[in-house]
């Protein structure tokens, strides 16, 4: 495998990427070719902060040739052209073999959600302290346990307990919060999501675990639950209040992530009409909002 390195400016990109892909290049990659400078320049936006930039002012462009005679061939070609003036070739290099799926599964290492429940993927083996664990590899299903939102909930469900409980997680993505209920003792687990591979997912990964659940689309949740889970993010749980909060039984608790600290009024605001949402949990920026049935506080 073979690297070609280009410098070029940010209007440059889009046309040195058709070309590229038309040279054949298996893949084609673009970076900040100041990054770690002081010249640095933030191109996704957070929350809150202005819409991000549609590229840097200088990209570094990195294109993989399975031999060194078409990259060659690329870079003259290339340079010949008009739209290459202002561009720069920083070289052509062999790019090491590397065992890839290993490399990709060493970024992935067991996650900590209490000091006895860890989630593990199936290439590690789980800590030794680790009493509960689940099984989960990185896949296209949200929820492999490293964002905090996910964390939150699983640890909620681990101190506060589902014993013989019937649970619905509502958005399940892969299923990890699900899954994590049927550990900790769920009778009866509904997991569903509108992305019908997020359903795959969670099947998939259920089996994995070895535990039971039903998973479907949205129309599956039916009646009442004693816990009901949702990690979506705060505009769509907003819309979802009346529907999510119809779902508590009597007694029962809502738990709600995917909100970041400075949208906890706007939850509470939301959802006051059947239930009193308050921060339950707090990490990087993310909150968990909890709340039991009206019907049990009243």
């Amino acid at each position: 495998m073979f690297e070609l390195s280009l410098l070029c400016p940010e209007d440059r990109v889009d046309v040195l990427s058709d070309a590229l892909d038309a040279l054949d290049a298996l893949s084609v990659s673009v970076e900040d070719a100041d990054a770690q400078t002081p010249a640095e320049q933030a191109l996704f936006g957070e929350p809150g902060m202005p819409p991000p930039k549609d590229g840097w002012q200088r990209s570094r462009m990195v294109a993989l040739f399975a031999q060194e005679t078409q990259a060659q061939e690329a870079l003259q070609l290339l340079s010949a052209q008009d739209f290459f003036e202002g561009c720069r070739i920083l070289g052509v290099q062999l790019l090491a073999d590397q065992d890839w799926v290993r490399l990709t599964q060493s970024q992935f290492a067991p996650v900590e959600i209490t000091p006895d429940f860890w989630i593990v993927p199936t290439w590690h083996e789980p800590p030794a302290q680790a009493k509960q664990i689940i099984r989960l590899d990185p896949g296209l299903a949200f929820g492999t346990g490293t964002h905090p939102t996910t964390r939150m909930c699983l640890r909620w469900i681990a101190q506060h307990g589902v014993q013989g409980q019937r649970v619905l997680d509502y958005g399940c993505g892969s299923g990890i919060l699900a899954i994590g209920a049927a550990k900790y003792g769920a009778s009866s687990i509904d997991a569903v999501d509108i992305d019908e591979a997020a359903v795959t997912s969670t099947e998939l990964n259920a089996e994995a675990n070895h535990v039971r659940l039903l998973a479907g689309l949205p129309d599956k949740a039916k009646g009442q639950y004693q816990t009901v889970l949702a990690n979506i993010l705060a505009t769509p749980l907003k819309v979802l209040a009346p529907l999510l909060c119809s779902y508590v039984a009597s007694g029962g608790s809502l738990v709600l992530a995917g909100i970041l600290e400075r949208q906890a009024d706007e939850l509470k605001a939301a959802y006051a009409p059947w239930i009193q949402l308050e921060v339950a949990d707090s990490e990087d920026g993310w909150i968990l909002m909890t709340a039991q049935s009206v019907a049990a506080l009243a």
